[in-house]
């Protein structure tokens, strides 16, 4: 029985999806046609540790949060300012 051999490229490209990108292991592993535990070993062979993607997903997550945040004041400004706009003009 033969393996199948995946180029240093292609191992890097699925390394990078679960450690920069976010994506779960299992989810890439299923995508990209290669066992959970192939990724895993790659994942280990380029030093790349569950608790390094952890602290990734962390900053991530505070990033999306301060961006979502940003953007609740700024509608929030807007809502204000329509709802004074209104006012004025329901004066007459």
């Amino acid at each position: 029985m033969t393996s199948k051999r995946f180029t240093d490229e292609f191992k890097a490209e699925a390394v990078k999806q679960v450690s920069e990108r976010g994506y779960p292991v299992a989810e890439v592993a299923e995508r990209l046609g290669v066992s959970v535990h192939s990724l895993y070993a790659w994942l280990r062979d380029r030093g790349v540790s569950r608790d390094a993607r952890k602290a990734q997903k962390d900053v991530d997550l505070v990033q999306e949060n301060a961006r979502l945040r940003a953007e609740l004041r700024r509608a929030e400004e807007e809502r204000d300012i329509l709802k004074k706009a209104a006012a004025y003009f329901a004066k007459g």
